[in-house]
């Protein structure tokens, strides 16, 4: 009896060794498995992106541009009359159903040949006798010019003169008192990343600031107009921007925005107003622009025609391939297959650059040209005439 019951205390206390050792197991594997208890501290300081006091003074900037040019900005709406008839999507609502043409043609077939066509345009006040400057498109084939000024008083504009090989033109109000005018600024010192600052009337919203930067300088081949040299931004333009103005952030008047990519976005051009200065004078001056000439056709220099002509390679310069007759050219010598590398001491890169810079020599100036003539260079004088029309 005293043995069994020996035993019944041996057996108790191994039941409770095991179960003390099974939970301290199961504590021990359960505060292993636990997860790590987040310390709760006060968030870190991130950095924050405040505006600092240069993003300040650049706003303060565009404030005081938008206040100071805004006056010499004006609205610009024309109308005139078009020959023939309507275009076909103002009568034509039925998308191309040849039914309905026929049936509007037919009703509208009695109707004048002729139809009143209205626009609107921008633009800028260079002369405090009121003298604005803007687009040639703006206001061409216009029958009626009307001029709307920042303080809302309205003016019959009259053309001075236009020049379509640039898209300028000056008209002029007629007003008893003296206008604001913006200042001028050097578009030849430009830089791709500069502050771009469009003033206009987009689709009738007069005096719309829009901002972004200088995308690019020097473009060509744009196919707007004849001589083109556009500043590219990517400040908003749109219709009725033309003939506004493009400024840097001193408000300085550095172009005149003229057109966009209608397939794109933030592609937008503006004429450099270092090129629409002798626009201005020659058209209040004279009412025509006058352009220097040198007479001479050129085209781009290729290899294969450096090869033909036993040049060496070169990647600068145009190739002339025709000499007017009785022109300053063929009076200085200038022979066809002549390499034209250098005008006024200035380096020819494309036959663009040459016919801009052509045109803008005053007529009578004697330039030198440098020429690469069966591969030897040769210099040549040449006095400047005037363009033919």
């Amino acid at each position: 009896m005293l043995k069994g019951r020996k035993f019944l205390k041996i057996l108790w206390l191994a039941l409770y060794g095991l179960f003390f050792l099974s939970l301290g197991i199961y504590l021990h594997a359960s505060l292993v498995a636990a997860p790590t208890p987040l310390r709760v501290t006060s968030p870190a300081k991130k950095e924050v992106l405040v505006p600092d006091r240069g993003s300040s003074a650049a706003q303060g900037a565009f404030v005081k541009v938008a206040e100071q040019v805004t006056p010499a900005v004006v609205n610009i709406s024309t109308v005139s009359t078009r020959k023939g008839k309507p275009p076909g999507n103002l009568f034509r609502p039925f998308g191309s159903d040849p039914f309905f043409h026929d049936f509007f043609d037919r009703f509208f077939e009695g109707r004048p040949k002729g139809h009143r066509q209205m626009s609107l345009g921008s633009g800028l006040i260079v002369d405090r006798a009121g003298y604005i400057l803007t687009n040639n498109h703006v206001i061409k084939d216009a029958d009626e010019i009307t001029v709307k000024l920042a303080n809302q008083q309205e003016y019959k504009g009259r053309v001075i003169g236009t020049d379509p090989k640039t898209d300028l033109a000056v008209i002029r109000i007629v007003v008893k008192e003296d206008l604001p005018v913006a200042d001028l600024g050097d578009s030849d010192r430009l830089r791709v990343g500069e502050w771009a600052i469009a003033i206009g009337n987009p689709f009738g919203l007069d005096h719309t600031v829009t901002v972004g930067v200088i995308s690019a300088t020097g473009r060509s081949d744009v196919g707007i107009a004849t001589y083109e040299n556009f500043i590219q931004t990517d400040a908003s333009i749109n219709p009725g921007n033309s003939g506004g103005p493009l400024l840097n952030i001193k408000g300085e008047v550095i172009g005149i925005n003229t057109a966009i990519v209608a397939s794109g976005q933030g592609i937008g051009f503006a004429i450099p107003i270092n090129m629409a200065r002798k626009i201005v004078d020659d058209l209040v001056k004279k009412g025509k622009v006058t352009r220097g000439w040198l007479g001479v056709g050129i085209q781009p220099l290729t290899p294969e025609l450096s090869h033909s002509f036993n040049l060496p390679s070169v990647s600068e310069g145009v190739l002339v391939n025709r000499i007017m007759p009785q022109s300053p050219a063929e009076a200085a010598g200038l022979r066809e297959g002549d390499v034209i590398t250098t005008l006024d001491g200035q380096k020819i890169i494309d036959p663009r650059q040459l016919q801009r810079m052509a045109a803008d020599l005053s007529v009578g100036k004697v330039v030198e040209v440098q020429v690469l003539r069966e591969g030897k260079p040769l210099q040549v004088r040449l006095r400047v005439g005037e363009l033919p029309p």
